[in-house]
């Protein structure tokens, strides 16, 4: 089994991304031919694409077909589900989603994306912006992706033309600004040719940016912002009763945010008992600190009463705990989600039963505008939500801290994910339509 890199190596070697776009926009091509350019391809998959590509008719292989994996996909020729792909190059390893470009598969950007640390959106640009692309801009912008990549795909088919790609980019960069998007980096591609995907185009040598994977490779990632609180979600009691240490007793996790340190005075949750680390283990050696997103086993000076589900954090950053939420929430399952409705809230670690008061308002993505009290939210429906669970929760805002601060509701009766959430703060509380910007 591979062990998990280290904070500082996840941070320079391991990059989550996802990819979204318009039906036929060529997001699977670009996947394609990236991994076969790159050579991250072994010999029976290609030979698996060439097949696949000869039974449907035609002379040269699909690169599509690399992440449309599904035989239904195949049969259709688009994508219609989440297909996760796992490729490394000289500089970095690389965890990619790719999505789906349907309306009706809102909530599968929504899965794949809502790890990611970067996003690219292709635009075909004989069509430039169009609704899907608004779309996934404020999915992206509601997840706080922290790089969004536009890819302005089929240069081939107008000409290389620098104009088109300026004309398209600008609109792109001024809509994604005022979702509050951070950063956004356009390149113009030519997916099924090759052009700037992995090596610079000689049709477009009036560009002078990064290649699509160069700019992967280097990219400057966090999981977390800056300066984000410590956050421990145990996972497992450890108390191995030794001859050598019989009272040993740790608490073992992922660390989601921050760093711990030896001597540092913490807070349980939701008990709120105070303690002092004593000790730290990583990877069965001692250590005098961690950081995200290692897994780690704290020792305390006292005896806590803790157990799966709690959350340690820093007692100078400890959040407040409370019954009552107020999140964005995109619902996921195909049964409405309805005020009343009795669920459980599953969040890092910790599960509790709770009940969803009330629905506050429903959000159309484009154009962006809100719907006060509906009904229902239905497959794919995005909205705001009051929460009301039978224990308190230490939920940070969603802005803080993307692990800490995110949640599921689950089915009670069968274990069926229904939703996902995002507490507190969201661009959808901030958006141009509430701020009259």
């Amino acid at each position: 089994m591979p062990t998990r890199p280290s904070g500082s190596e996840h941070h320079s070697t391991l990059l989550r991304f996802a990819t979204a776009g318009s039906v036929d926009d060529g997001k699977s091509t670009l996947v394609g031919r990236m991994l076969h350019d790159s050579k991250s391809l072994l010999a029976d998959q290609l030979e698996a694409v060439e097949r696949a590509s000869l039974a449907r008719g035609q002379e040269t292989p699909d690169l599509a077909l690399l992440t449309d994996g599904l035989r239904a996909e195949r049969e259709q020729g688009i994508t219609i589900d989440v297909a996760y792909r796992y490729f490394t190059t000289g500089n970095r390893s690389f965890i990619l989603a790719d999505t789906p470009g349907h309306v009706q598969y809102t909530r599968n950007m929504v899965t794949g994306a809502s790890t990611a640390e970067l996003v690219i959106i292709l635009v075909d640009a004989r069509q430039g912006v169009v609704e899907q692309t608004r779309r996934h801009a404020a999915v992206a912008a509601l997840l706080r992706v922290p790089h969004v990549v536009l890819a302005v795909n089929k240069m081939d088919l107008v000409g290389h033309a620098e104009s088109v790609f300026a004309g398209i980019a600008d609109d792109f960069i001024a809509y994604a600004r005022g979702l509050g998007v951070p950063e956004v980096t356009a390149i113009p591609v030519s997916a099924l040719n090759g052009d700037n995907v992995v090596g610079p185009s000689a049709n477009m040598d009036w560009y002078g940016g990064p290649t699509v994977l160069e700019h992967l490779e280097t990219v400057q990632v966090s999981s977390e912002p800056a300066g984000a609180p410590a956050r421990l979600p145990v996972q497992y009691v450890i108390r191995p009763q030794t001859a050598k240490d019989p009272d040993y007793r740790g608490y073992a996790g992922m660390i989601s945010s921050g760093s711990l340190h030896v001597g540092q005075e913490v807070t349980t949750l939701p008990s709120g008992r105070t303690s002092v680390i004593s000790a730290i283990d990583l990877l069965g050696q001692r250590v005098e600190s961690a950081r995200a997103p290692q897994s780690v086993t704290v020792l305390l000076a006292d005896d806590v009463d803790m157990s799966r589900g709690d959350l340690l954090v820093p007692s100078d950053q400890a959040p407040a705990s409370s019954q009552d939420i107020e999140a964005t929430v995109c619902h996921l399952a195909d049964r409405p989600l309805v005020a009343g409705r009795r669920v459980l809230l599953k969040h890092t670690t910790r599960t509790v039963q709770a009940v969803v008061k009330e629905l506050v308002s429903r959000v159309t993505l484009d154009p962006l505008s809100q719907h006060g009290s509906p009904e229902r939210l239905t497959a794919n429906d995005i909205g705001r939500v009051r929460i009301r669970t039978a224990a308190p929760l230490a939920l940070d805002p969603y802005a803080v801290s993307r692990r800490t601060g995110s949640f599921l509701l689950i089915d009670p009766a069968d274990g069926t994910t229904l939703t996902a959430g995002m507490a507190g703060d969201s661009f959808v509380t901030r958006a141009p339509w509430e701020t009259g910007t």
